[in-house]
């Protein structure tokens, strides 16, 4: 059974699984038809999932028109979510990026494509290293003033700008980030050094991508023994370390009579911390697959092993902050002593 989870700071109930809708279009070459994606989006809403995510540079805007069509029958229901950041005309300087301008423009199309007059979450889809924090948290907050979002979140953006986002949004009386959307895996780690911790502390939920490692973590590319399956992952590229954690993927996936991808998302899922996977799925059988993941759960000995295959080095500070003599100088020696609720 679906359970929901509070959007970080916020009272705004979403599904434990978000539903990613990057594959609903054809125009990139790899993407669903409109039945195939229709099915997709009926099979998530059936499992009782309601948090829909696109964005206006997905198929070049065929998913949004899809997914407005798809919702728009209890557009109530779902909470909508899309993005604006990327390009919607090339060689225009002004037609991509954080700034206020694209910002405007972009929601404008996005509510039009989508067929509705507001959004439940809008996210910045990139940071952009140019548009001043302010300028960004302050046309974000005249959005959600004006009606036409109820909640902002931010993508694929440093730790020290969610940070600063946050403080100056907090200072001011703004709209702060509810939500993150990053990339986050059992190959793909690296978040866990900043944004993880920044989440926790400051209850922001995260909104994983990427969560099958690009296909790795479903088993494909190690399954096949053959000179077509060797072939196979020649051409990925995919790293002896990414297909020993994918390994490991399968032998639990085995024992336990599971997907290798449902013991992947799972392992996501159930990360300390309000972490929501995104489902993505081209035809109907990936997403029920998919979706499989909530009928069990990991167990601690299943954990551990993922961890223990997948483990990244945390690098300085925190190895030096952790090893045993600094911890001596900072606790005077009574670190074990102490009973301290805010670890983890």
């Amino acid at each position: 059974m679906m359970r929901y989870k509070l959007l970080g700071k916020s009272g705004l109930r979403v599904s434990e699984l978000a539903l990613g809708t990057m594959t609903f279009g054809p125009e990139w070459g790899w993407g669903a038809s409109k039945e195939d994606s229709r099915a997709v989006f009926e099979a998530y809403a059936n499992a009782g999932g309601n948090f829909i995510d696109t964005a206006n540079r997905y198929t070049e805007g065929t998913s949004e028109k899809y997914v407005g069509e798809f919702i728009g029958g209890d557009r109530g229901h779902f909470v909508l979510a899309t993005k604006y950041t990327l390009k919607t005309r090339q060689g225009d300087p002004n037609a991509a990026g954080n700034s206020r301008k694209n910002l405007v423009q972009s929601l404008e199309a996005s509510l039009k494509r989508l067929n509705t007059d507001y959004l439940d979450l809008y996210w910045v889809h990139a940071w952009d290293f140019m548009t001043p924090v302010e300028e960004v948290m302050r046309a974000l907050d005249d959005i959600v003033r004006a009606g036409k979002a109820l909640y902002v979140g931010i993508s694929d953006a440093p730790a020290w700008v969610i940070a600063q986002s946050n403080m100056l949004a907090d200072l001011r009386g703004w709209s702060r980030f509810v939500g993150l959307q990053l990339q986050y895996s059992l190959v793909e780690r690296n978040i866990e050094r900043e944004h993880l911790p920044l989440a926790r502390s400051t209850d922001i939920a995260l909104t994983a991508w990427g969560i099958l490692g690009a296909g790795i973590l479903s088993g494909k590319y190690n399954q096949d023994s053959s000179a077509q399956g060797r072939a196979a992952r020649s051409a990925a590229d995919v790293p002896a370390w990414k297909l020993k954690i994918a390994q490991e993927v399968i032998d639990i996936a085995q024992s336990i009579g599971r997907s290798p991808s449902q013991v992947a998302i799972n392992w996501v899922r159930q990360q300390p911390g309000v972490i929501i996977p995104i489902l993505g799925a081209k035809l109907v059988d990936q997403a029920r697959d998919n979706l499989g993941c909530l009928d069990f759960s990991l167990s601690p000995e299943h954990l551990a092993r993922l961890d223990a295959v997948s483990k990244i080095d945390y690098g300085f500070p925190y190895s030096f902050l952790t090893s045993e003599n600094v911890r001596d100088l900072v606790f005077a020696g009574t670190y074990p002593q102490i009973d301290n609720h805010r670890a983890g």
